[in-house]
C-alpha cells in the first residue's frame, strides 16, 4: 500500500477512508512527526498536513519518494510550495471543501456580535430583563464590507444578502463575477463605507495585519470585526486597543495570531467573541476534505490534472 504521513488530526471515523486505501503514519505533534521522518523518510509517498502544521523544505527533502503534498482545507501558507515544485512533488489543497461550514460559522459569529447575543444570555442569568437593556441593531439594511471575496467571502456576501444587509468587498482587483456587490480598492476604504467587517482573505506575508489600526479607525463606534480567515490578517494589539476604547462595537474571532494559544489581550473584553479555530469543521466538511485528498491521489495514478492543485 501506498504510505501517507498523515499529519493532522483526523476522527477515526475519517481517518477509516484513509486507513482502507493507504497505510497510514500518524504523526499529529511535533515529536512523532519528526521520528516519523527520521524512521520512514524512504516509506512516504504522501504527504497530509493543513495549512497552520506546514510542511519545511527540509522536510521534503529528507523523503526521496515524495510524490504528493496535500493541505487538508484550503489553506496552505505554511506548505513550502516553492521547495516541494523545485523537486518535482506536486501540492494540493482543500479548496471548497468547507466554504458551506466557514460560511455558516462566519454568520453565526457576525449575527451573536452585532445582536449581542452573549451579554443578552449573561444579563439573564444575572436577573437582568430587556428594559434595563440597550437596543442592538437588525441585520437588514447594514453594510457588511468582505475582505476577500473568493470562494468563502462569495458565500458569505450570499448569506448576508439573505438577511437584507448591503455587501462590498475588497479584493486587489474588482470581480467580474460578483456584479451587484461595491467594490473598494482598500481595506481603509471598505470600512470606511461599511457597518460591519469580515476578514475572509489568505493568510501569508502578503495580508499580515490588513486590519489594523487605521481600518479599525475607519470602521467605527458602530461597527463589527469578524475573522475566519488566519489570525495574521488582524492586528490584535490594535483590535483590543479599539474595543476597550470604544472606537469599535464588537469583534467575533475563529483564528488568532498566537493560536492554539488563546489571545491574552482579548479574553477579558466581553464584546469579544471567540472560538478555537472551527470555523471550517462539521462532519460534512471534514468528509469532504479526506474525499477530496484521495481523489487527488486518484488523479495523480491515473495521470490526470489534479482535481484542487495549488
Amino acid at each position: 500500500m501506498t504510505t501517507l504521513l498523515l499529519l493532522v488530526a483526523i476522527a477515526d471515523d475519517h481517518k477509516a477512508l484513509l486507513h482502507a486505501r493507504f497505510r497510514v503514519i500518524d504523526a499529529p505533534d511535533a515529536a512523532r512527526r519528526a521520528a516519523a521522518i527520521a524512521t520512514h523518510a524512504d516509506e512516504i509517498e504522501l504527504v497530509l498536513t493543513n495549512g497552520a502544521t506546514g510542511f519545511r523544505a527540509d522536510e521534503i527533502a529528507a523523503l526521496p519518494r515524495l510524490k504528493l503534498l496535500a493541505a487538508q482545507g484550503a489553506g496552505y501558507e505554511n506548505l513550502d510550495v516553492a521547495a516541494a515544485r523545485a523537486r518535482g512533488v506536486p501540492v494540493c489543497n482543500g479548496a471548497g471543501t468547507n466554504e458551506d461550514c466557514v460560511a455558516d460559522h462566519t454568520l453565526a459569529l457576525l449575527l451573536a456580535s452585532v445582536r449581542a447575543l452573549p451579554q443578552h444570555g449573561a444579563a439573564v442569568r444575572a436577573g437582568v430583563w430587556r428594559d434595563a437593556l440597550p437596543l442592538y441593531p437588525q441585520f437588514t439594511g447594514r453594510r457588511l464590507g468582505v475582505i476577500g471575496l473568493g470562494g468563502i467571502g462569495r458565500k458569505i456576501a450570499a448569506r448576508a444578502a439573505a438577511f437584507g444587509m448591503v455587501v462590498g468587498y475588497h479584493n486587489r482587483r474588482p470581480r467580474e463575477d460578483a456584479a451587484g456587490l461595491a467594490w473598494f480598492d482598500s481595506p481603509t476604504a471598505l470600512a470606511t463605507w461599511a457597518d460591519d467587517l469580515v476578514v475572509a482573505t489568505p493568510g501569508g506575508a502578503s495580508t499580515r495585519h490588513i486590519v489594523n489600526a487605521d481600518v479599525l479607525a475607519a470602521l467605527g463606534p458602530g461597527g463589527h470585526v469578524v475573522n475566519i480567515a488566519r489570525g495574521s490578517c488582524v492586528d490584535t494589539a490594535a483590535l483590543a486597543a479599539a474595543l476597550r476604547s470604544g472606537q469599535i462595537a464588537g469583534a467575533a474571532l475563529d483564528v488568532y495570531e498566537s493560536e492554539p494559544r488563546p489571545p491574552e489581550a482579548l479574553l477579558g473584553l466581553d464584546n469579544v467573541i471567540l472560538t478555537p479555530h472551527v470555523a471550517g469543521w462539521s462532519p460534512q466538511a471534514i468528509r469532504a476534505t479526506v474525499e477530496n485528498f484521495i481523489a487527488n491521489v486518484d488523479a495523480l495514478e491515473r495521470g490526470e490534472p489534479l482535481p484542487t492543485p495549488v
